[in-house]
């Protein structure tokens, strides 16, 4: 039982990681030092969809928003399709960009009920502390910050020591080649939205998710890497297990991957109105499993493709 539950917490902590921008952290902010270049070069091959009607074409494509440097994905379909595409739309646009951040530290701080330390279970607390120790970060350190923020904290920090770079993550490389090649951006959600579906968590649902973030830090890495294979290898159906089946409490995964599935594809059935190619980049959690931005679309009657390659 206990192994089974740590498990739900590594899943659940990473499927955050890995389907939210991390404008959210403010660590993150402060330490995006380069990660070391990798010694060779590694090509993956991530899953790729087309959405198509008589005169408008979107792609979507399954980001991991911090990977490490050698990771070859960027080329073949995904390359093709993006440079056939007049726009590139992303879940926010300018996460890292300091206006960004200072709404993430506004939304995230708490001025009103007091630090949540203090409302942990003394067995939690003693947990909690001893994982602030183990990454360098005093004990009162995330105190100003409600749960939610501090649990996304502790699940970048220790990527980031592992070698870990927001730098190399697929957002950050597609917006730096539409902005070379002068595409269209845009967004799905503003910062505001996307960053209330976990500031409007009940706190005990936010606690939950920092004691899981606790919990997984010892083996965060560990399962990053091998949720990053499985992204690199276009195996959605184990995808979605290691991202969305993790998440043992349904409120917070109805909250940030089905409802925000659901408005994607009514984003996607409006912008079929329009002509046009479009280049959609989300997290990977969002289209894998029985909830996802695909599924959703065949509620509509909307024939999403896979492009194999």
């Amino acid at each position: 039982m206990k192994n089974s539950m740590l498990k739900s917490s590594i899943l659940a902590v990473a499927a955050a990681i890995s389907s939210f921008s991390l404008a959210s952290s403010p660590v993150l902010a402060q330490e995006t030092a380069a990660a070391p270049a990798a010694a060779e070069t590694v090509d993956i091959d991530p899953a790729l969809w087309v959405v198509k009607d008589k005169d408008t074409t979107i792609y979507l494509f399954g980001t991991v928003h911090i990977l490490k440097p050698g990771l070859s994905w960027f080329d073949e379909a995904v390359k093709e399709a993006f440079d056939a595409s007049d726009e590139l739309v992303l879940e926010i646009v300018g996460a890292d960009d300091p206006a960004s951040q200072q709404k993430a530290m506004a939304m995230g701080t708490d001025e009103v009920t007091g630090p949540f330390r203090e409302k942990l279970t003394p067995e939690n607390k003693a947990a909690y502390e001893t994982a602030l120790g183990s990454l360098g970060i005093p004990a009162a350190g995330l105190d100003q910050f409600e749960p939610w923020l501090a649990s996304i904290t502790l699940g970048v920090v220790p990527l980031l020591a592992k070698g870990y770079d927001v730098n190399s993550g697929a957002e950050k490389v597609l917006t730096a080649q539409a902005e070379n090649d002068g595409k269209t951006l845009g967004q799905l959600e503003t910062v505001e939205q996307q960053l209330g579906f976990f500031d409007d968590l009940p706190e005990e649902n936010q606690i939950a998710m920092l004691n899981a973030a606790v919990a997984a830090i010892p083996e965060i890495e560990s399962f990053v890497d091998s949720m990053v294979t499985t992204w690199g290898s276009g195996d959605t159906e184990k995808l979605a297990a290691l991202m969305n089946e993790g998440f043992s409490d349904k409120l917070v995964y109805d909250a940030l991957l089905t409802k925000r599935n659901a408005n994607w594809a009514e984003w996607i059935d409006t912008r079929l109105e329009t002509p046009g190619t479009v280049f959609i980049a989300v997290g990977a959690g969002h289209l894998a499993g029985d909830t996802s931005v695909q599924a959703q679309l065949a509620k509509k009657n909307i024939t999403t493709s896979r492009i194999e390659y």
